[in-house]
């Protein structure tokens, strides 16, 4: 467990910044305290989070909020795939509270380090999986659960937006290691700028939804070409 919690420290400092603007963010965009408590313990997902609550703040209608939310995430199918052979040992129980905590930086930590490996299902890959969950779930949290308390405190000339590109970056920079990803990257990227003036900022929406699809679309033709 140890081993995981040093690997993880480099990305604390973004996950608190993270969590804290997200916190910010959701009752700035109109939620009770209660209810943005309950969205950050339950929903445990900043991108997802931070899609929906422009689509809450616009009153669009609850359908696209959750399909929004859902393609955001399609990512943590092919994560759960990939982690499957390591702990498929454990009951459903443990893999779903394994699930839960799961992270982008989570999955990249320990595939870069582990991914390889010809043996599964260790010990060592549980205990070292839980060093690096276990740390980001309560940084979050806590960060988070701080942005709702003190968002009344914060004055609308602190830039937390520039502060959230900053967060976001730190933890998607380590995540661009391939050309899926870079794929993924640019057309996202390009379909926000493009779509700024659709309704109900379905831009952003259409970005993630493209973004994915270039990822998989370069990913098989990558792999095609390994077969050749």
């Amino acid at each position: 467990m140890r081993a995981g919690f040093i690997d993880f420290i480099p990305a604390l400092i973004a996950t608190v910044v993270w969590g804290f603007v997200t916190g910010v963010a959701m009752v700035k965009s109109g939620l009770s305290g209660l209810e943005a408590t309950l969205m950050t313990l339950f929903v445990y997902a900043g991108s997802a989070q931070l899609t929906a609550l422009p689509l809450i703040e616009s009153h669009a209608p609850l359908w696209l909020i959750f399909t929004a939310g859902f393609i955001v995430n399609i990512r943590f199918i092919i994560f759960g795939a990939a982690l499957q052979p390591f702990f498929r040992h454990l009951s459903w129980k443990k893999r779903l509270g394994l699930g839960y905590i799961t992270s982008d930086m989570v999955f990249v930590l320990f595939m870069s380090k582990y991914g390889d490996s010809k043996e599964r299902g260790s010990r060592e890959h549980l205990w070292y999986y839980l060093g690096i969950i276990l740390p980001g779930w309560l940084s979050w949290q806590i960060a988070s659960l701080s942005g709702i308390v003190l968002s009344a405190y914060v004055p609308p000339s602190w830039s937390l937006e520039f502060a959230a590109i900053l967060a976001l970056l730190a933890l998607l920079i380590p995540l661009v290691n391939n050309r899926a990803m870079w794929a993924c990257l640019i057309t996202a990227s390009v379909i926000a700028w493009v779509g700024q003036a659709l309704p109900l900022r379905l831009g952003l929406v259409a970005a993630v939804l493209g973004g994915v699809l270039a990822g998989v679309a370069a990913e098989q033709l990558q792999r095609h070409r390994d077969a050749r």
